[in-house]
């Protein structure tokens, strides 16, 4: 993968697949591969939307299921490794930086934070206890060193986890530049390289943009906050969300998309 750029245009396209915030339901991503494996083709190409993990129970299960889906691809149709595109979202962020916990200038509060977002369920899913690392936070940094060394050594054991996280991408583009993908918003007055973490933190009003940014025709991102469970996904706007809340409802909703911004379909799980 290319580790270069924190962006990426998805050359000659026939379909762009793109698929929002799994959260780690790991049975309604395996319903959402089954219907990839049957249906793409060669010349398509398949974009995740970010947070793949947290906030579910099976992170490291569902990982899997992404990588394994990403190899089935790859194999089939003899794809070039950008063929298939992996969003950073917050999840991912959350994560990263917890790998790194021993850096941070105040480790209880980050860590009473990240769990209230859902990086608990993560941790728990690769064998470590929440109660533990909130004792360990508070202990100094040379304990805090073991413990994220311990388990950045199970992430690695992992086969593809530490590849995924080293590989994410900021946000996708088609190369006519009329669809961009990101995880969760885009500050309109900024161009691309200046969006900071914009892109999986939100921006303000977001959701209710109606005009293109810079050449894009249409957005398509993979979370939203607001507490809505609004079905329809209106074709004529700038943005299209594919996230439904509650949480809770475990969905998963994906889209495919032609290079030039149209929405070909809209689905989630069965």
């Amino acid at each position: 993968m290319d580790t270069i750029s924190n962006f990426i245009e998805l050359k000659k396209s026939n379909k762009l697949w793109a698929i929002g915030s799994i959260h780690s339901n790991l049975k309604s991503f395996d319903s959402i591969k089954k219907f990839i494996l049957s249906n793409f083709e060669s010349s398509d190409k398949l974009i995740f939307l970010g947070n793949v993990i947290g906030l579910g129970d099976d992170s490291k299960e569902t990982l899997n299921s992404v990588i394994n889906l990403r190899f089935e691809l790859m194999s089939k149709f003899k794809l070039k490794p950008d063929s298939i595109v992996f969003l950073r979202g917050a999840q991912e962020e959350m994560f990263s930086k917890l790998l790194q916990l021993q850096l941070a200038p105040n480790p209880t509060e980050i860590i009473e934070w990240m769990f209230d977002h859902g990086v608990n369920k993560t941790i728990k899913s690769y064998g470590f206890s929440e109660d533990e690392l909130k004792n360990i936070a508070s202990s100094g940094t040379l304990n805090i060193s073991k413990w994220t060394a311990n388990l950045n050594k199970v992430f690695l054991n992992n086969p593809g986890h530490k590849e995924y996280l080293l590989n994410l991408k900021h946000a996708a583009f088609s190369n006519t530049k009329k669809i961009l993908f990101v995880n969760r918003g885009v500050d309109i007055t900024r161009p691309l390289s200046a969006q900071n973490d914009c892109f999986w933190w939100g921006y303000q009003n977001f959701s209710t943009l109606r005009r293109p940014y810079k050449t894009f025709l249409r957005i398509v991102r993979g979370y939203e906050s607001e507490h809505s469970n609004n079905n329809d996904i209106s074709k004529n706007n700038v943005v299209c969300t594919l996230f439904k809340q509650p949480l809770s409802n475990k969905s998963i909703l994906c889209g495919i998309f032609g290079e030039n911004g149209e929405i070909i379909d809209l689905f989630e799980n069965k």
